[in-house]
């Protein structure tokens, strides 16, 4: 039953891998192995790219939102991208499996032309897309960094499983080698095993702690309102965010022609296309700036129908059918008509002037607005830096928000804005120390609210805010000790099963060589 299994697999193996149903005995075995290497590299590139990829997606919306002023139509560009990667990931491990099924059975490994080119394929693939990150975007690397920190305690754990589980193959070619390429072959997998058993030692994640001494859940902060939940920067968006809990409006401020403050956060050449209908209202117009159109013609656009037409986040399903009637109505709405509603609901206000050319007058009229509506000032969160010292002056009950740590420091501030992959995790425990409020943005994803929760961060800025507000805990909490003991017992284990295999695969080839001589001297004897 056992042989029927194997040859079953072999089938199979060598068909899926070489398209060859027959054995063949053309290849020398260094071939073999170089074959092999080239599929383990290509496997673990791929994996790499995956796990890339779900680093990103906190910010997926900017990847879109990014190809969208590119390409100039809307589209889930990010979840192609996922797509394509996770099948090219899929292909290439069972390409590897097959290949291990090979090596196994004694086969050769002749790596038919079609998977060549789909390596060939795969590599221009990630190359492009790492390009272009690194042109458009090279602020997402860090994220990776911020991933590999919250994964890898399990990374470890899988890294040792997988190493144990490949060692019988290494110790294989181990016993049939030279004695040159032994010393290489062992040396070679003693420093990966010494780098995977002993890696714990460098990580340092904020989540190591123990339960009773997590911070306090992060409040959250909604971004543009509730963007997935509502078309972005509209009344409906901000309402909708209420519903979360949250303690602050994020939004993006802009003067129109006639110098009345309006929320759009597009800023650049045709800076409506993206979420209001401007190509349907002003046909064969095109509007690069917030001064080229008066706040009257700005609100007769519709701010709603595209949220429903592209479904940025996918979440358009969720709305009932007098939500998307409602979202379908929306228009742009002004900063005073936001900050009564601020006021009305007793909730904060943090915005951005996105026309830095003429932030100078842009701040006197905001500030002027923000005075009229009669909102508390210590309910304005103030982040712009232009003109900072002037805002202090008029408006001294504003709360003065810091964009680095460096300013923060310079003018004795007490609450940081920054992007969750400019600043270290410590660094937020650290100034959390010092009563400094620290407000993270955009964090969507829970693997990332869960590192930010156990690093201490006072508040975050997200898209997500109906998702964040249910999390009762981090993803996961685990006491250092409790993980030291479990490093070392998973290390000890992985060790001694490795000794017993190295034995094990000795004793196997040295057997079957004694049948093999055996068989020879059988076969004389009857010759004779």
């Amino acid at each position: 039953m056992l042989c029927q299994v194997c040859l079953c697999c072999l089938f199979f193996s060598r068909g899926f891998y070489s398209c060859r149903w027959t054995e063949s005995k053309n290849q020398n075995r260094k071939g073999r192995w170089l074959s092999l290497l080239v599929v383990t590299l290509m496997s673990l590139l791929s994996l790499c790219w995956l796990y890339i990829c779900l680093a990103i997606s906190n910010d997926q919306q900017n990847v879109n939102e990014v190809l969208f002023s590119t390409l100039q139509k809307w589209a889930n560009y990010f979840l192609v991208v996922v797509i394509i990667s996770a099948v090219l990931a899929s292909y290439c491990i069972l390409l590897l499996l097959f290949a291990l099924i090979q090596v196994a059975l004694e086969e050769q490994l002749h790596l038919h032309w079609l998977h060549k080119i789909i390596f060939c394929f795969c590599v221009i693939f990630i190359t492009a897309l790492a390009s272009g990150i690194s042109t458009k975007g090279p602020e997402e690397w860090p994220t990776v960094l911020t991933l590999l920190q919250a994964t890898a305690p399990f990374l470890q754990f899988g890294a040792v499983g997988a190493l144990t589980l490949l060692s019988p193959f290494v110790f294989h070619r181990f016993h049939l080698a030279k004695t040159r390429s032994k010393m290489v072959i062992a040396g070679m997998f003693l420093a990966v095993s010494a780098a995977i058993f002993l890696c714990p030692l460098l990580i340092h994640s904020p989540c190591l702690i123990e339960v009773q001494e997590l911070p306090e859940k992060p409040k959250l902060i909604g971004h543009r309102g509730a963007p997935m939940l509502a078309p972005e920067n509209t009344m409906m968006s901000f309402n909708r965010s209420l519903e979360c809990g949250v303690i602050a409006f994020e939004t993006d401020v802009q003067l129109s022609k006639d110098r009345e403050p309006f929320l759009m956060h597009d800023h650049r050449p045709d800076f409506l296309r993206r979420t209001t209908n401007v190509e349907e209202k002003f046909i064969g117009s095109s509007f690069n700036n917030s001064a080229d159109l008066t706040f009257e013609q700005l609100q007769t656009l519709n701010a709603g129908e595209q949220f429903l037409k592209n479904d940025p986040y996918g979440t358009v399903s969720l709305l009932s059918e007098e939500e998307k009637e409602t979202a379908r109505k929306e228009i742009i709405p002004s900063l005073l008509e936001l900050l009564k509603f601020a006021k009305q609901h007793n909730t904060s206000v943090i915005f951005d002037l996105k026309n830095k050319e003429t932030e100078k007058n842009d701040t006197n009229d905001t500030v002027k607005t923000i005075l009229e509506s009669g909102i508390p000032q210590n309910l304005i969160l103030w982040l712009p830096s232009e003109e900072r010292e002037a805002v202090k002056k008029e408006a001294p009950g504003f709360i003065q928000v810091y964009e680095n740590e460096t300013d923060l420091e310079k003018n004795n501030g007490s609450h940081l804005n920054v992007k969750y992959s400019e600043i270290k995790m410590k660094n937020i425990s650290d100034l959390r120390k010092r009563n400094i409020t620290v407000n993270l943005y955009v964090v969507n994803e829970r693997w990332l609210f869960s590192m930010l929760w156990c690093a201490g961060a006072s508040s975050v800025t997200t898209n997500a805010c109906h998702l964040l507000k249910e999390m009762e805990r981090p993803d996961w909490v685990m006491p250092r000790s409790t993980y030291l003991i479990t490093w070392i017992l998973v290390d000890i284990s992985s060790a001694l099963v490795m000794m017993a295999l190295f034995h094990w695969t000795k004793h196997n080839l040295r057997h079957n060589a004694d049948g093999l001589s055996n068989d020879n001297e059988l076969e004389g004897f009857l010759t004779a």
